[in-house]
Formats: C-alpha cells, sequence, structure tokens
C-alpha cells in the first residue's frame, strides 16, 4: 500500500506517540491533535487520507469530530477508539459515519489491521464511485461479424496486452470509446479505465481535471483533489479528442507520458503514476499536426500503434445485426416486447449513407422503438430523409461511365435517377446476377431486391 496520511488525534500525549510509531513503521505519514477542535484545524489545514481517534476527549469528542466532518461532506474515514465498557459509544460512532472502532486496551497489531482495512476499503469505494458514473455509457460488447469488423478484432487481440499507447481515429459516431474500453478490459490491467473529453470541459479546468489539484490552488479549489492520471494509475487513460487539448498543456502531458509522474495544480511534489493511455481524434491526425493544433511530439508518444474504427457505410452488413442489437435494448427499457423489423425497413437502412455511424443508428432505432406501437417496425417509423440519401451518392462502385453521371448530376433533386443508373450499371457488369450486382453495389441482395421492384426493373 502506497503512503498515507494519517491523523491521530487522542488527548494522551504518551498513546498519540505510540501510534505514530505504529503507522510510521507501517511506512505512513503522521500528525498529531490533541482533541476534536485541533483535529478539525489540521484537518482545515491540511489533507489526510485517514483519522484515528479517541473517543473520549476535552473541547470536542470523538463523536463531535465525527459529527462535524460528515456535515462538512467530509468523506475521509475515520476509526474510534474505546474503552471496553464503551462499546455501544462505538456503535452510535458508526451510526454516524465511523469506518471502523478499536477497544481499549489493544496491541498495535489490531490498530494496523483496522487501518490497511479502512485504507483499502477507501480505495474500493472510491473506484465503486467512479463505476457507478461510468456504467452503461458504452454500447456493451461489439456487435458485427463484417470483414472490417473481424479486421478490427485481430488487431485489438494483438495490441491489447502490450503496454503501448495506441492512438484510435474514426469518425463521430463510430464506437472510439467502445474500442478503448474493449483494450483496456483485454489488457489485464487491474486498475481503472478512466476516460475524458478533452472537448467537453473549459480550457482552464482541464489541467486540473487530469493532474489534480491541491486546496488553494485556485478560486474554489476548497479540498484537495485527485485528477484523472492519477486514478487511471494502474488502468488505462482515455484521452478523447486529444486535438482538443490546449497546446501549451499538450506540453504537461508529454511530459507525464514520458516521466510516469504528475505534478497537481498548485503543488511541487511529484507523484508517480503508472499509465496506459490509449487517445482518439475524429480528425486527420496528421492534418492536425501540420495545422500545429496538435504537437508532433505528443502525436509521435501516442501513435505507437493507430487503430482505425471502420465506418457503418463500410460494414453495411452488419446493419441486421446492429438493428437486433439495439431493439432488444430499447425493449428492455421501454418494458415491452421487441418488434420486427419490416424489410422495407430494413432495406432503407441498408442504403443510407450514416454520416452519423453507429449512434446514429441507434437514436434512429430508438425513436422507431417509441412511435412503433404494433410488432412490426415499418417504413414509415423512420426518419423521411433516410430514404432520400443512398448509401452510394458521390460514390463510384461500378464503372467509368456510371461515375461520369454521378458527378454530372446535382444528388438532392436527382436521387432516384441517380441510384436508378447505378443499378442498371451494376447489373449490366454482373450479366444480370443478383447476388453479384449487391456485391459490386456493396449492399444487401435483400436490400437490392427491394430497389428493383421499387423502380420497376424486370
Amino acid at each position: 500500500m502506497t503512503t498515507k496520511r494519517i491523523l491521530v488525534v487522542d488527548n494522551e500525549a504518551k498513546m498519540r506517540r505510540i501510534l505514530e510509531l505504529s503507522l510510521r513503521s507501517m511506512g505512513h505519514e503522521v500528525e498529531q491533535a490533541g482533541d476534536g477542535q485541533e483535529a478539525l484545524a489540521k484537518i482545515e489545514s491540511g489533507s489526510f487520507d485517514l483519522v484515528l481517534t479517541d473517543l473520549r476527549m476535552p473541547r470536542l469528542d470523538g463523536i463531535g469530530l465525527l459529527t462535524a466532518l460528515r456535515g462538512a461532506d467530509n468523506d475521509i474515514p475515520v476509526i474510534v477508539m474505546t474503552a471496553y465498557g464503551t462499546i455501544e459509544t462505538a456503535v452510535a460512532a458508526m451510526k454516524v459515519g465511523a469506518a471502523d472502532y478499536v477497544i481499549r486496551p489493544f496491541e498495535m497489531e489490531t490498530i494496523e489491521m483496522a487501518v490497511t482495512r479502512a485504507l483499502t476499503m477507501q480505495v474500493v469505494q472510491r473506484e465503486n464511485r467512479f463505476l457507478k458514473d461510468e456504467v452503461s455509457r458504452g454500447w456493451g460488447d461489439f456487435v458485427g461479424t463484417s470483414r472490417a469488423m473481424r479486421a478490427l478484432y485481430e488487431l485489438l487481440q494483438q495490441v491489447a496486452p502490450a503496454r503501448s499507447s495506441i492512438f484510435v481515429v474514426g469518425e463521430t459516431g463510430t464506437g472510439k470509446e467502445l474500442v478503448a474500453r474493449a483494450i483496456h478490459v483485454a489488457s489485464g490491467r487491474s486498475g481503472l479505465f478512466v476516460p475524458i473529453n478533452c472537448a467537453a470541459i473549459p480550457a482552464d479546468l482541464l489541467e486540473s481535471e487530469l493532474f489534480g489539484h491541491i486546496k488553494g490552488a485556485f478560486t474554489g479549489a476548497v479540498r484537495d483533489r485527485i485528477g484523472k492520471c492519477e486514478l487511471a494509475s494502474g488502468g488505462t487513460l482515455f484521452l478523447d479528442e486529444i486535438t482538443e487539448m490546449p497546446i501549451g498543456l499538450q506540453a504537461k502531458l508529454l511530459r507525464v507520458l514520458q516521466e510516469s509522474v504528475i505534478e497537481k495544480v498548485g503543488g511541487n511534489a511529484a507523484t508517480p503514476v503508472d499509465l496506459r493511455v490509449v487517445a482518439a481524434t475524429n480528425r486527420d491526425p496528421q492534418h492536425s499536426v501540420d495545422t500545429g493544433v496538435l504537437r508532433r511530439d505528443l502525436y509521435f508518444r501516442l501513435n505507437v500503434v493507430r487503430v482505425d474504427v471502420p465506418l457503418l457505410r463500410d460494414r453495411l452488413d452488419d446493419i441486421p445485426l446492429l438493428v437486433d442489437y439495439f431493439i432488444n435494448k430499447y425493449s428492455i427499457e421501454l418494458s415491452r416486447s421487441p418488434p420486427a423489423m419490416s424489410p422495407d425497413a430494413l432495406a432503407i437502412l441498408q442504403t443510407y449513407a450514416w454520416p452519423g455511424n453507429v449512434r446514429e443508428l441507434e437514436n434512429i432505432i430508438e425513436r422507431a422503438m417509441v412511435l412503433c406501437r404494433g410488432d412490426v417496425i415499418a417504413a414509415a417509423h423512420l426518419p423521411a430523409e433516410l430514404a432520400a440519401e443512398p448509401a452510394f451518392a458521390g460514390r463510384s462502385p461500378v464503372d467509368a461511365s456510371a461515375r461520369v453521371k454521378v458527378q454530372s448530376l446535382a444528388l438532392r433533386p436527382h436521387v432516384d435517377e441517380v441510384e436508378r443508373h447505378l443499378i442498371e450499371a451494376a447489373l449490366a457488369s454482373a450479366g444480370g446476377n443478383k447476388a453479384a450486382a449487391a456485391r459490386l453495389l456493396e449492399i444487401s441482395e435483400r436490400a437490392l431486391w427491394y430497389k428493383i421492384k421499387r423502380y420497376g426493373f424486370t
């Protein structure tokens, strides 16, 4: 266990000294206070990880000290010491919020065990609070069996066990954080997965969020705070939208990555950290470097392994699986039986361009689940713009003549005509073979049959 700061509170100087020597032998820093009032003053002016206090003291006793701490929303663990005949008082202290109690006279081993137990429980409780905030923020397990996803799985399996930094690149909504979480889980690292969105936190607060601060470091810093880097020590730090981090702060982050130490805002002491860093961006990272948005040396430090997350429009074959996944998810949330997806509705989903990727698909399925009152999600339950935005507008999956037609038309008013030309070209290229034409168009055969029926092809 790392060194902790412990405050020993007792009106007997000899007992304070004995406890101090015992706790220092465990590797902890120790300060003393003669009663509850003195203890409150020391806690107000400094930071402690644990308080070990007697119950019976002048001015302010142990119960009063504990009550004052909890009233100030201070969750520092407190162990109370009580004589054999006052166990009821110790139980009362536990109800007020004490972490544990020991009965006098006691062996030093008893105190040491109680201290170790309380400090361990403090870490567990802190992690549990953090995990409660983080639960259900992802999409759960990966969904997809397409070639692009299988390639992603193979790459993650290779890179996850290493400690190397990873740069995840992908458009908004592709699931970059899901990839980072998967890397952490497969890495076997025992610490937390700690995400931080560099774009969502004001620049003047981001440094404190990353490295923590000490009390009084700036206006509003009323107590010491642990930063995300320290919280992620032993685990994985996920820096989402890294290109949004201020350039000055990038230099400080680079030092952390190179030296594995942090300095809290307002402090001078260096705290060692053991980080595995996964960074992510929805921009072209090389362009960010060339334009001065991302430091070149930081980019090289982070980009040991690059992971490109597939776009949804590049894995349309996964849409039926994703649709089933989200239907089941929102059926549970809405307390209803899962509806089926009509072939027409599914064909629309499989021929849409998906600029918002998987996140957009999830939102659309959630909307359809709310609007659908029956057992089948129909095309009418989908946004109208989906049917007017073909997946291959502006793309060239077939031959040169089709490309000329696409480039010579204004897409919006001529969507149907463009799509019809593409299908005709694909069918001609495939000799009328529907399955081959569907592969050329990179859509499912069922979606192609829907289009053939819609445009009246024979």
